[in-house]
């Protein structure tokens, strides 16, 4: 046992390439013969803790699942199974959850998950349950996953940093959400953000995304840390960290402010895989640097100009979407990318990702009429009521707009635009915003004097997370509608809900008469109250 640990603690450190070399000729040397002979001949005399120790070496060693000594150091394992103490029951599950499932494995499993869930009372490492945690796996029965759940929290207090990393990470393993764990986790973390190395940083904001979990103080104290060490970061390091923000929705908007300004100082790092994250992080998170925006704007145009010869049809689309999204008009990728071949064979494909080609092509042709310079808003904007009823969704806004007008002739509700813009309710006023009129006296008249407000009652999704910061699309569609000549007001849709009908009344009052909030002017304004 102590020659084979020893071989493995050795193996495990070198390189891959070195690895495969020396595995060669452990298992072409004849002294690894007779040693596996001699672990035949007397496994059954080992004691507890050699037996799993060998049969995790010769496990991570290489040697064949399909063996006679693999084999019977399984079989052995299962009759002796009831004499394991915690720690060896913690090193078994590390080296079954490495092998495939057949008969003896299958087995040993079976009586391993019986043997953990007598044993878990009486487990107060916090090391050993972590470990069950991950090797238990997502496929642990869920009554077995809770008993878990209430082992760690019972050690909670005693968490020490190096193992909230690797219980938060077991959580993914066992594909389990324990808010009170993660919330414990991550307040150890986060006063221990300066010591995450890079790797693990990224692990924890890809569990949080599987595991659907929203810090928003994890997220800021992480961004936080990688913004005031970003001048030790590499630029690729930066773009994975922001990547991984990206899929949580959360924007770091410092760090991209100094991401944005190493882009326009040296592009030439950005190679086109990294250019096309960087276009959607910043386009989804709705992110444009202060003070450098056309700059930055150029030099992204720039970089995806030196690829255009080598991009594919769908990148190019992707790039093109994303810094149409933003606002800014790549003339020269537009024009590549709406020549026919291109056009057709992004929307003849049979794949799965047809329907999405489809609205991103629609997004652009609307992004280059309604965000030309030339584009001037319309006298009337056509529009039609497609729906007398109001979605569940919609009904306590509704009911609310009457209570506070009056009169349901007073607003238009589910109301369908050109460019297939939908907005949820609309509402006329005068010129001063203090007068609410009626919709069927200003229908089809060209009165420069008539306000628009239109409603969009959108989910939480739709923001950067933690705040009422539009995302791309969200900020595309609002930037667009007051293109058309429609003030927008965005309304959080789950924090509306929850207000109590009065509240509502009040809410929306307030959006609708005040004349401040959405001055007509400011085009591009961004509702951040």
């Amino acid at each position: 046992t102590n020659c084979l640990t020893t071989v493995w603690r050795l193996f495990k450190n070198l390189s891959e390439d070195q690895q495969r070399y020396e595995k060669q000729l452990i298992f072409e040397h004849p002294a690894f013969v007779k040693l596996c002979q001699q672990l035949l001949r007397h496994s059954r005399r080992m004691t507890r803790g050699d037996l799993v120790f060998t049969l995790h070496a010769v496990v991570n060693l290489g040697v064949p699942q399909n063996t006679r000594l693999v084999q019977t150091l399984v079989r052995v394992c299962q009759e002796k199974l009831n004499q394991f103490d915690n720690r060896c029951i913690s090193v078994l599950a590390t080296t079954l959850a490495g092998l495939d499932k057949d008969k003896n494995v299958s087995a040993l499993q079976a009586g391993l998950q019986l043997l953990v869930e007598q044993r878990i009372p009486s487990i107060r490492d916090i090391f050993i349950l972590q470990n069950l945690m991950k090797c238990m796996g997502k496929d642990a029965p869920v009554f077995l996953k809770k008993k878990l759940e209430m082992a760690v929290l019972k050690e909670v207090d005693h968490l020490t940093f190096p193992n909230a990393l690797r219980v938060f990470l077991a959580l993914v393993a066992m594909n389990y959400c324990s808010i009170p764990i993660l919330n414990a986790c991550s307040k150890k973390i986060q006063e221990n953000v300066h010591d995450v190395p890079f790797r693990q940083l990224i692990l924890i904001l890809e569990a949080c995304y599987n595991l659907q979990y929203r810090n928003v103080k994890l997220f800021l104290a992480l961004a936080d840390y990688v913004n005031s060490t970003a001048c030790l970061w590499d630029k690729k390091q930066i773009i994975l960290c922001l990547s991984a923000f990206e899929t949580l929705g959360f924007q770091p908007s410092e760090l991209m402010g100094i991401f944005a300004e190493k882009v326009t100082e040296d592009p030439e790092f950005l190679n086109l895989k990294n250019l096309l994250i960087v276009l959607r992080v910043y386009s989804r998170l709705n992110y444009v640097p202060k003070g450098q925006k056309h700059l930055f704007f150029e030099t992204l145009h720039s970089c995806l100009n030196k690829y255009l010869p080598q991009i594919s049809n769908t990148e190019l689309l992707k790039a093109v979407y994303s810094l149409c999204v933003l606002g800014y008009l790549p003339h020269r990728a537009l024009d590549e990318l709406l020549q026919k071949d291109s056009r057709d064979e992004l929307l003849l494909s049979d794949d799965v990702y047809k329907e999405q080609n489809e609205m991103m092509l629609h997004c652009v042709k609307t992004c280059m009429e309604l965000d030309s310079p030339s584009f001037l808003k319309p006298a009337v904007v056509l529009t039609k009521n497609f729906s007398l009823s109001v979605s569940l969704n919609l009904r306590k806004a509704r009911e609310a707009l009457v209570e506070l007008l009056g009169d349901e002739n007073m607003f238009q509700e589910n109301v369908q635009l050109p460019y297939k813009y939908h907005i949820d309710f609309e509402i006329r006023m005068d010129s001063d915003r203090k007068k609410v009129l009626p919709i069927a006296a200003t229908d089809d008249h060209a009165d420069s004097s008539v306000q628009r407000l239109a409603f969009l009652f959108v989910p939480l999704s739709a923001f950067c997370m933690g705040t009422t910061h539009p995302q791309g699309k969200l900020a595309m569609k609002k930037r667009h509608l007051n293109k058309l000549g429609y003030h927008v007001i965005l309304v959080p849709n789950k924090k509306f809900q929850e207000m109590t009908n009065e509240d509502a009344v009040e809410f929306l009052k307030s959006k609708i008469y005040s004349e401040d909030a959405f001055p007509f002017s400011e085009v591009t304004v961004q509702d951040d109250n």
